[in-house]
């Protein structure tokens, strides 16, 4: 018997509980899901309300789009209600504009966890900060009307929110300057083809196809995928024989485990 449980609702941000498996949602389609400070503290209280028996995240966004990226009201002067401007973020010390900018990124973090495998089922828009969240998930589902984009750099900006690392893992430094750079669209066929995306599928499939990957993940035992996700995570900074010595050792935590003798 399952049961869905409501954890968090407020600011654009959605958390809901069934059983191994945590489904945040944007919530304001009205808008595609633009993101503002105030989505991104939600984003992280999501982050630290999740129960220790979730396995698996689902990040999706209401409506036609998964998130049309930073809410344009963050350009005006007067920037939103009860936030600092980025002008008076700019004003601030070289600390403060750090402790504020690693606050933002807080929201993207928590999804890489190891703990955790994130997926980002992703329909329509991803542009920006929205595209920075689908980065900051393990997999990604997406509809075939999707369209990634990086367009901070046309205005002036950098993609600050945890989106760079990820990016050139997936694709490669040339391409990932080229996309960041230009700004341009990345559709579904491109997005597959580098490997943006594990799965294209048409929009009405894509809650069905997200579903199906769920199950297939929360399929094995769990710290196996723990440890798993660690490995894999921790091997593009490591040289060949460190890597060799990591799966050793977790290996012999698992076989030690499976013979009841861990500690």
């Amino acid at each position: 018997m399952t049961s869905l449980v409501s954890v968090l609702d407020k600011d654009g941000v959605r958390l809901t509980v069934e059983d191994a498996v945590a489904t945040v949602t944007l919530t304001n389609p009205a808008k595609r899901n633009a993101q503002s400070p105030a989505l991104w503290r939600a984003l992280s209280e999501a982050g630290r309300s999740l129960p220790g028996t979730v396995r698996v995240v689902v990040l999706r966004g209401e409506g036609t789009s998964f998130s049309a990226g930073l809410d344009r009201q963050a350009f005006s002067p007067e920037g939103f209600d009860g936030e600092p401007s980025f002008l008076d973020l700019a004003r601030g010390s070289d600390a403060e504009l750090d402790a504020a900018i690693a606050g933002y990124q807080d929201a993207f973090t928590w999804l890489r966890r190891n703990d955790l495998v994130s997926v980002a089922a992703v329909q329509g828009h991803a542009i920006g900060a929205g595209f920075q969240l689908a980065l900051s998930c393990d997999l990604r589902v997406v509809a075939s009307d999707v369209r990634f984009a990086m367009r901070e750099t046309s205005l002036g900006l950098v993609p600050d929110l945890t989106g760079t690392h990820p990016l050139v893992g997936l694709v490669g430094y040339a391409r990932a300057l080229e996309m960041c750079v230009t700004g341009r669209f990345v559709e579904a066929d491109e997005a597959e083809r580098t490997g943006l995306a594990n799965l294209v599928v048409p929009p009405d499939e894509l809650d069905p196809a997200v579903r199906d990957l769920t199950a297939a993940l929360l399929a094995a035992p769990r710290d196996a995928v723990i440890e798993t996700k660690a490995l894999l995570r921790g091997a593009a900074g490591r040289s060949f024989e460190d890597q060799r010595a990591a799966e050793r050792a977790a290996q012999a935590r698992r076989l030690r485990d499976l013979a009841g003798l861990a500690d």
